[in-house]
């Protein structure tokens, strides 16, 4: 039950990231083409009033998502460049697990992208694996184009939009 608990905090606060108010700013979180870590200085320095173990950290500095190109679930290097700072976090804090959510934008059938999703979920998977993040602390799940960030018919919105997140909790991934 009380992991049950955590679980839902941690959403909470994920879906409150999304709010312009909230308690995070999903855009202050990502670099210049929309990805990584907006947490970081000029220089590359890391910047974080939070814990550097704590999921608020990940979040803020590293940068808890990846965006694909259209149709794609093939990283980008920005995209290698964040996974690889995730990866070097997951490691260092074994207590963590993570569920990687892919999405896509509304472009296509449900079916199309939800496939999509998964797919893009699967490479941030695999990747993380690759760096030695041990496979059963990781879940994928594809929300295909069912939970857009930015709601418009422009690139602009598609392009947030197509991406996958890595959202973290603690205990065994179901």
């Amino acid at each position: 039950m009380k992991r049950h608990s955590i679980a839902a905090l941690i959403v909470a606060s994920f879906g409150l990231s999304a709010c312009s108010g909230g308690l995070f700013n999903a855009n202050d979180r990502l670099g210049a083409d929309g990805a990584g870590a907006g947490g970081l200085s000029d220089g590359g320095i890391a910047t974080s009033s939070f814990p550097p173990n704590s999921p608020e950290f990940f979040n803020q500095t590293i940068g808890d998502r990846v965006l694909f190109a259209v149709d794609t679930s093939t990283l980008t290097e920005q995209g290698r460049a964040t996974l690889l700072q995730q990866a070097s976090w997951l490691n260092a804090n074994p207590a963590f697990t993570a569920i990687i959510e892919g999405h896509a934008d509304e472009q296509g059938t449900r079916e199309y992208n939800l496939g999509l999703g998964s797919r893009r979920a699967a490479a941030v998977r695999e990747f993380l694996v690759s760096q030695g993040v041990a496979d059963g602390r990781l879940q994928i799940v594809s929300f295909g184009k069912e939970r857009p960030l930015e709601i418009c018919s422009e690139e602009v919105c598609y392009a947030k939009n197509r991406r996958a997140v890595t959202v973290l909790g603690t205990g065994a991934v179901s």
